[in-house]
């Protein structure tokens, strides 16, 4: 932490603009030392100053020069940012003179692992930088942004100053009895105070498919047999044509994955290969790649094609995925006015149309707006757990809480000191 680090804030690449961050303590000597304009060390912070980098009493590039000194920064130390014409040759070598002039190269992240570090922000928030970069829709930057604000942080204080404020009050009866002011714990008023805490961890958890939907999307598999419209389907999303549609059953091989955004929601839409027996090698691992993805996929829309009728594949299919996500498009209606007998299915979720006009696509995307609560996620505040570790450290904590729950009536209250401070 005593060193002086630099790193590309930009994306690699030609453009009109690089963004050059230095941070640490001799940040602002270092970066002074190459400059030629304004004295850096003399400057106010939060300024920007116009002038060249120079080395060797060569000019290598005009730059706009921000000077912004500690504490008041994101990483709490002093900062300095370069920003010079873009292009790879000219930021590597403002890059090899800081090297020179006594910068160290920055580890990838280590900007936020420093702010982090520094107490500038906590772990969640640093998490929602990175999260706010990769963003690729409307909610994921939505959600990575309140994160980044403190909104879930704060949420999570709350409930550990519930939690402190109920460990301190049965400490304080317990450690001194005679103290008469303080709020008597018993059985019965903690039991109220405990059913709070766990409340608010369970609406935590509840969450938690929100924001694992915001951040990554929803995995959709496109399954069925050859040739019933699969591929169809994705290009009608995608509104390209993205993959390769004939009248050859077995056309699709491989898998097709594209993205499609559903109400700020990325769609990621995987169209396999058309499931039946087949001797053929290539197809027949394109057919273990569909079984594969239909393992994976968080909803799987399965295409049955109407002139064909429900098949014995078919329903072989349905019933051993019947737990799952799913529903059912049936396909070219235009060339059929049957119904599918479907008794064992939720009927909400069978969609008819055909891909020769998109007829039903609006129908489809529909189903999924209601089977994953799209609306309910828009109406929300986005403070969401969004990432495995967040879950399994609330899930820990909610045990915790469950476990004075389930043994409220059998131990004496200082036992229950050891949960309540695990669970803080």
């Amino acid at each position: 932490m005593n060193s002086t680090i630099c790193a590309v804030s930009t994306a690699v690449g030609v453009g009109a603009i690089s963004i050059i961050r230095v941070s640490g303590p001799k940040a602002i000597e270092i970066v002074n030392s190459i400059f030629r304009g304004k004295d850096l060390l003399e400057v106010n912070s939060h300024t920007i100053n116009y002038g060249h980098i120079v080395y060797n009493e060569e000019i290598i590039d005009e730059v706009l020069v921000s000077v912004m000194r500690a504490p008041k920064t994101f990483t709490t130390e002093d900062v300095v940012e370069i920003n010079s014409h873009g292009g790879p040759a000219i930021t590597k070598k403002i890059i090899e003179i800081l090297l020179l002039s006594g910068c160290e190269p920055a580890d990838p992240g280590e900007f936020t692992k420093r702010a982090f570090l520094n107490g500038r922000i906590d772990l969640v928030e640093a998490e929602a930088v990175q999260d706010l970069v990769t963003s690729e829709s409307e909610k994921a930057r939505k959600l990575a942004i309140n994160q980044l604000n403190g909104t879930l942080s704060n949420n999570i204080k709350d409930i550990r100053k519930e939690i402190m404020d109920v460990q301190a009050n049965i400490e304080v009866n317990i450690d001194y009895p005679e103290y008469e002011e303080g709020e008597k714990y018993t059985k019965e008023t903690l039991l109220p105070r405990i059913e709070k805490i766990n409340i608010m961890l369970t609406n935590l958890l509840k969450s938690a498919e929100n924001g694992k939907i915001v951040k990554n999307g929803i995995n959709v598999a496109l399954l069925g047999k050859p040739n019933v419209g699969k591929s169809s389907i994705l290009n009608a999303f995608l509104e390209e044509e993205k993959a390769i549609v004939t009248d050859i059953p077995g056309t699709t091989r491989d898998i097709v994955e594209g993205k499609y955004v559903l109400d700020g929601v990325i769609l990621n839409i995987i169209d396999t290969a058309g499931i039946r027996e087949t001797t053929d090698v290539v197809e027949k691992i394109g057919v273990e790649k569909s079984i594969k993805a239909s393992n994976n996929a968080d909803l799987l829309i399965y295409v049955i094609s109407l002139d064909e009728g429900l098949t014995k594949e078919d329903e072989e299919f349905i019933k051993s995925n019947i737990d799952k996500k799913m529903i059912i498009f049936v396909n070219k209606t235009d060339l059929s006015n049957n119904k599918i007998e479907l008794d064992y299915v939720n009927q909400n979720y069978i969609v008819y149309g055909n891909t020769v006009n998109n007829d039903g696509l609006d129908a489809l995307k529909e189903k999924i707006r209601i089977m994953f609560n799209l609306n309910e996620i828009e109406a929300s505040n986005y403070d969401f757990l969004s990432n495995v570790r967040q879950i399994s450290l609330i899930k820990q904590a909610s045990d915790k809480i469950k476990n004075i729950i389930d043994s409220i009536d059998n131990l004496p209250l200082d036992v229950f000191t050891i949960d309540l401070r695990e669970a803080y």
